[in-house]
């Protein structure tokens, strides 16, 4: 019988104060688990980690232990909290030596751009005995690349990058993909995944339409995700062919669209409502404007951000609006008006004011009206939630509600 192919597994770990305190957001994590992903890796855990030696410590020891690639950013500064080579050092019972060709390469940085070299970027130079080095093309800090072993049974190999984005992205793809595919070899699986967003629709109604096609069991996986009322179903295929992983990936996505079909409107993990409904304009060669009354303005926003720019002619925040169709035409066809050229013009009435940290009720009226006399749709909507995401809702209802007008 034939073994199966155990996929290799990764952990991400990002090092810095800034990280831990908020201060910066780690964009550094997400980009590496889906680069990382795309190689045939399952990342299993992300960490997050301050400026403390012995902290640093303990996070590269057990993620040492339980995945074979531990890939960490930051820390490879000169500055006195920058301890990541320390650490890995301790880590795999190595002393720190100077690498000559580091210092080398630092100085003539420093001499290209006419400055002299401060003595403590000395300490970039540094690397744990035995340790690779990751080229660094933009910055004078060199990536580090060793292999740490265990009681001699169980090994992990340390990638630890600089966490300035640029540089990072260039190394891992000149310097570190190469060298976890050249490792990995014939073991090497494919992992592709697949994002359905779907609107109208609650999670907990969407997982009882899904039944077990959400089983961890099942493969491709799917996963159920909620942000700002839009649910986005995750497909993870993983096999030992690209071809193979998208025909499961394709039937998942049909067995999806039988289920809970009049939900989705479109796939990708940035595709929004706003998107799917420039998409029908774009086909139908027409334009649209809008009105949001109250307080918020969010379809304007993200109509006014979505290509092709020549979709969406602009929009107005007014105290009132009147929704008769003479009125909204009014507006569309009068040379000199606001909202002059458009085809279509979609009303928000009713965002209410979001100063209280209680869950907010407000009467809602959509309106969506064409040039000619029969295009015309209004819907009145009651629609409750926290504020933090009821603009976003509303909004997203309105986007849905000028789509479902838009397609019959």
């Amino acid at each position: 019988m034939k073994q199966s192919i155990q996929t290799p597994t990764a952990e991400v770990i990002s090092i810095g104060d800034e990280m831990t305190s908020g201060a910066r957001l780690d964009t550094n994590s997400q980009w590496l688990c889906q680069r990382l992903g795309e190689l045939g890796i399952t990342v299993r855990f992300t960490t997050m980690v301050g400026d403390q030696l012995q902290d640093n410590v303990d996070v590269f020891r057990s993620a040492c232990n339980r995945v074979d690639f531990v890939v960490a950013t930051g820390g490879l500064g000169p500055t006195a909290d920058d301890l990541t080579r320390d650490a890995i050092a301790l880590t795999c019972n190595r002393s720190l030596v100077l690498s000559e060709s580091a210092l080398r390469y630092i100085e003539s940085m420093f001499k290209n751009r006419q400055r002299g070299m401060p003595p403590q970027n000395r300490v970039q130079a540094m690397f744990p005995e035995g340790a690779l080095e990751i080229f660094n093309p933009r910055g004078t800090a060199p990536g580090v690349d060793i292999t740490a072993t265990f009681n001699d049974q169980r090994s992990s190999r340390i990638f630890a990058l600089p966490g300035v984005p640029a540089e990072m992205m260039e190394m891992f793809d000149a310097t570190v993909a190469p060298r976890i595919i050249q490792q990995i070899g014939g073991g090497r699986r494919v992992i592709k995944n697949a994002v359905i967003k779907c609107f109208g629709i609650g999670e907990s109604d969407m997982e009882a339409r899904l039944g077990e096609m959400i089983s961890r069991m099942r493969l491709p996986r799917v996963g159920i995700t909620v942000s700002a009322a839009t649910i986005s179903l995750r497909i993870a295929a993983e096999c030992d062919s690209e071809s193979r992983c998208d025909e499961m990936i394709r039937q998942t996505r049909t067995e999806i669209m039988e289920l809970a079909g009049e939900f989705v409107f479109g796939e990708g993990e940035t595709f929004e409502l706003h998107h799917a409904l420039t998409e029908i304009l774009g086909s139908r060669q027409q334009r649209i404007a809008t009105i949001e009354s109250g307080h918020g303005s969010p379809v304007a926003h993200w109509m006014s951000d979505v290509e092709p720019r020549g979709t969406f002619v602009g929009g107005v925040v007014l105290n009132q609006v009147d929704h008769s169709p003479e009125s909204l035409r009014a507006r569309m066809s009068q040379p000199g008006s606001d909202l002059f050229g458009a085809d279509w013009l979609l009303v928000i009435d009713g965002y209410p004011s979001l100063k209280t940290d209680d869950d907010i009720v407000a009467d809602l009226v959509f309106t969506l009206c064409g040039a000619e006399s029969d295009q015309y749709w209004q819907n009145h909507q009651r629609m409750g939630g926290h504020p933090g995401i009821l603009h976003a809702r509303i909004g997203k209802s309105a986007l849905a509600f000028a789509r479902s007008c838009l397609q019959v």
